[in-house]
């Protein structure tokens, strides 16, 4: 069975991109569904009416109450018959209808290690100013399950990138984000195939590359 997908972002849709792409193989398992925005000028809306995948505006501005924006979300990804949510590039907080209907069933993607690198406003550049001003030698993408708290949901599975002795906030910010479009379809097609994850050990992008299975 197809797993359906919403993918929920605020500006570019980068990795919206990227799921679309993976989705248009055969094997990949799942379907992009819904895609929804909380910025209507967002570039990641025109990709979506470009490519034909339903999408919805969803802010303050369509819905000030606060109740009322955690209400429409939650019924437009029932809706869609959504089995799996994507928050990539988010930069709204779910509210505790939504998170309570699809406990377990949202993941996000942060640009950095947790729970080192995150919490509120670790996202964008501060990320990877962050990362360059620790000193530490891999940063690298994470995907975890969303709860109440900011980046704080279990960790799934990440991504190493080196952090380079020449390295600014560009050049190790373009380098993630290329990871992440690697990372994360990984992960939805893992999940769409009914594979698990261990908490424990979170799944490694590249361990499964060179060996087939994390093995650390």
């Amino acid at each position: 069975m197809t797993l359906n997908v919403a993918v929920l972002t605020s500006h570019q849709g980068s990795n919206l991109r990227a799921l679309r792409a993976t989705s248009n193989q055969e094997s990949s398992g799942f379907k992009i569904v819904l895609a929804i925005c909380n910025n209507a000028g967002a570039a990641a809306l025109a990709f979506a009416k470009d490519t034909e995948i339903p999408a919805l505006h969803l802010s303050r501005r369509t819905h000030p109450n606060p109740g009322a924006l955690d209400a429409a979300m939650c019924s437009a990804l029932e809706d869609a018959d959504v089995g799996l949510v994507v928050t990539a590039g988010y930069l709204r907080k779910l509210e505790a209808r939504t998170l309570a209907r699809f406990d377990g069933k949202i993941i996000n993607v942060h640009p950095a290690p947790l729970p080192e690198f995150g919490g509120q406003g670790m996202f964008g550049s501060a990320v990877h100013e962050a990362i360059l001003a620790s000193g530490v030698r891999v940063s690298g993408p994470t995907i975890h399950v969303v709860n109440a708290e900011y980046d704080a949901g279990p960790v799934i599975a990440h991504a190493d990138v080196p952090v380079l002795a020449d390295d600014t906030v560009d050049s190790l910010s373009a380098r993630v984000l290329e990871m992440e479009h690697r990372l994360l379809p990984a992960v939805v097609g893992r999940i769409a195939a009914g594979e698990p994850f261990s908490l424990e050990a979170p799944w490694s992008l590249q361990e499964e590359t060179v060996h087939g299975a994390r093995s650390r």
